[in-house]
């Protein structure tokens, strides 16, 4: 093939029906060669002789999707300084956006000589041992399969793994396990919307690699937090061979996501690679220009700033960085039609010097992009450095994981002497974090669980991790003190502790869905997933981590989609708009009301009361101060929320909230006797029974309301 004078911009490989022009950046390079390989694997290369503003391009003529390429950069090896440059290693293109293949670990693959970081290149050719980036640019038909454009506090997140919810599946054929086309299987779609969840949170689908350690102890990378292309969706989620099926296949599924009204949310990884700190590999942007792409430490450039845990991060300071986020989250927008990401550690993102500015450059292109601010934002609002802890400290323009919200809601259920005030504020949708900051309830993101530590059903199985099996002696993971194991350790056949354990399980997810905020649920946790006390399956890409669909808990799987149900079909669980805790429409009752068992209204002392573990919560619906479409007040039913966590039944008044003829309380939900649904009505002044470690919620109705 012929190379030919091409332009700059955009980045990347771009078919244009005729050819292909090539183009990347690199401030610290002197040379830079255009590597194109045939189907046989034979390597022809070009020199990129044009240069605009460090950006080297050229224009192939024929070239088009399906083409593999790769580049070598010419320029200084000066570990002391930063540089990196080794021509002998062919490197990925950071707007890759299909990669073929995996990395095979050979020494080739590292720049310097292993044992020597700081020493003279190595020349070995890596070529045999690297993946390659892809040309694309087919069309694709998205039909209907638009974004439902659903909004945040509307939405119910289900965070799961492209892998791990289809692999066992025994209704999806076995070449389709395991990938995209999986998920946009009709079994599981079925699934989703029996569930009535209304986005999947997709664990990392940005190419990543295993790292070398884990193959060596039979293991894998499994959660995939280990990008090294953040256009190209990961290759090994894809059913069949050509390089482009998985950018195919990643939009069918999107596509068949969307027909069923269900959002996709990519969980991103943009503040670390794949490429490790100083004794890693060279795949791509160390090979590149190391010292633009990543921060280096001030006084030894050599070494890098480690604010992730992986050895790197990427440096926020560089504009082609930053652009080079952007242009990838436009991309997923815009041509692989996703509704939102979530950022993981997004406090490493902000990072200027040291410290966290939650003003940096990254959140400014966000808020004033016209593609990006549009979508739902999410983000994990710490990283390991000082100071980044960040819960309650985002712009206005984001969600966050509430940290807060798991670690009380945790210790509530399980009798932890924790304030009722703060159980309060967790279940109102954390005003005392976010309202200040102009945010609204949605920008809480709840959750009890997620894909870093206990499943569901673990956490009250469990009150130690049981790690073995990463191969790191159980000291990798955290220690979840907040668990809580109803009576036993682990696998048990008591009955009484199993009905305990289902009950706690139970207690949390309805918690979670009664709660203010936009509830994010962990995909298994409905069907009672275990992963047999390990909290930290990141490297397990097998059983102990794929869903067991023939041992779901269909019993609990029928509980969560009635909660969700109920959540869907009142705006009381779901409001736009914090609690006034007054009348506003002027019913004669406040927005929201506690009360203690007794059905007096709780007073300032008995907030700070550590020790009670039973409390009310009086949801008015007609208080609801968002407007319908017509602009009117919003009217729902009012409800009526029972907690008892303690380890004994409690006897709770029904409370005369208003004088009306013929009012009556109904259960719509029970966690402790199922039995009682829809079977048992309550009139005010009447008792009612709730068993030890359980909650209830009642309706009210009027004469003439139908049940």
């Amino acid at each position: 093939m012929k190379l030919f004078p091409g332009k700059p911009y955009p980045l990347g490989a771009t078919w244009d029906g005729k050819g292909v022009n090539f183009s990347i950046f690199s401030e610290v390079a002197e040379g830079i060669e255009l590597c194109l390989f045939d189907k046989d694997g034979h390597e022809e290369r070009h020199e990129l002789v044009q240069r605009l503003a460090y950006c080297s391009y050229g224009y192939v003529l024929g070239a088009g999707p399906g083409q593999r390429y790769g580049y070598r950069i010419h320029g200084p090896w000066e570990p002391a300084a930063g540089h990196r440059c080794n021509p002998t290693k062919l490197l990925l293109d950071p707007y890759a956006k299909a990669i073929d293949g995996q990395v095979k670990w050979d020494p080739a693959i590292f720049s310097h000589n292993l044992g020597d970081a700081d020493g003279p290149p190595n020349a070995a050719d890596s070529a045999p041992f690297m993946p390659r980036s892809v040309v694309t640019g087919e069309d694709f038909e998205w039909g209907d399969g638009l974004h439902p454009n659903r909004e945040l506090q509307d939405t119910i997140i289900y965070e799961t793994h492209v892998k791990g919810q289809t692999r066992r599946h025994p209704d999806i054929p076995e070449e389709q396990r395991g990938t995209y086309l999986g998920m946009a299987h009709p079994a599981t779609i079925d699934h989703l919307r029996r569930l009535k969840v209304t986005a999947v949170q997709l664990m990392p689908v940005h190419c990543f690699f295993h790292e070398q350690h884990l193959l060596e102890r039979g293991l894998r990378n499994y959660w995939g937090y280990s990008t090294i292309g953040f256009f190209a969706p990961h290759n090994e989620y894809m059913a069949g061979a050509d390089a482009l099926d998985a950018v195919r296949q990643f939009k069918q599924m999107v596509r068949a996501l969307h027909e069923a009204g269900i959002e996709v949310i990519l969980d991103v990884v943009y503040n670390h690679t794949a490429e490790g700190n100083h004794e890693g590999p060279t795949f791509s942007f160390k090979g590149i220009d190391n010292a633009y792409y990543y921060r280096l430490a001030p006084d030894h450039p050599n070494r890098y700033m480690d604010y992730t845990g992986t050895g790197n991060t990427l440096n926020m300071r560089h504009s082609h960085v930053l652009q080079l986020l952007m242009d990838s989250l436009r991309y997923w927008v815009l041509e692989m039609k996703v509704d939102g990401f979530r950022f993981d550690l997004a406090a490493a993102l902000a990072r200027g010097l040291h410290e966290v500015d939650r003003l940096s450059a990254f959140f400014h292109l966000i808020q004033q992009d016209p593609v990006v601010s549009q979508v739902k934002l999410i983000a994990e609002p710490w990283d390991i450095g000082a100071g980044g802890y960040l819960v309650g400290e985002f712009p206005p323009l984001w969600s966050e994981w509430n940290g807060a919200y798991r670690d009380t809601m945790r210790d509530f259920w399980r009798g932890e002497e924790r304030k009722l005030g703060e159980f309060a504020n967790r279940l109102a949708g954390s005003a005392d974090m976010y309202e200040m900051t102009g945010r609204r309830p949605f920008a809480s993101i709840n959750f009890i669980t997620a894909h870093d530590g206990f499943t569901l059903r673990d956490l009250v199985s469990y009150n130690y991790k049981h790690n073995e099996a990463n191969g790191d002696n159980n000291t990798d993971g955290h220690d979840d003190n907040r668990s809580w194991n109803c009576g036993a350790e682990g696998p048990t056949e008591d009955p009484a502790i199993l009905e305990l354990r289902a009950r706690q399980q139970r207690n949390f997810i309805a918690t979670l869905m009664l709660s203010q905020g936009v509830p994010m649920l962990l995909a298994g946790d409905e069907i009672g997933r275990t992963r047999q006390g390990n909290n930290n399956g990141y490297c397990q890409d097998n059983e102990l981590n794929w869903l067991d669909w023939e041992q779901a808990d269909e019993e609990l799987v029928e509980f969560t989609s009635r909660l969700i149900r109920l959540r869907r079909e009142h705006k009381c669980f779901r409001r736009f708009r914090w609690f006034q805790g007054r009348s506003v429409h002027g019913s004669g009752r406040s927005d929201i009301g506690w009360h203690r068992p007794d059905g007096m209204e709780l007073n300032d002392p008995d907030w700070d009361i550590g020790s009670d573990k039973a409390l009310t919560v009086f949801l008015n619906g007609r208080e609801i101060t968002d407007m319908d479409e017509m602009g009117r007040p919003w009217v729902d039913d009012d409800f009526y929320l029972m907690f008892n966590a303690s380890d004994v039944n409690v006897e709770f008044t029904i409370p005369a909230l208003f004088e009306e003829p013929g009012e009556r309380w109904e259960v719509v939900v029970s966690t402790g006797r199922l039995d009682r649904l829809d079977q048992e009505y309550y009139l005010p002044g009447d008792t009612f029974t709730l068993e030890s470690h359980s909650l209830a919620v009642l309706t009210r109705r009027r004469r003439g309301d139908p049940k």
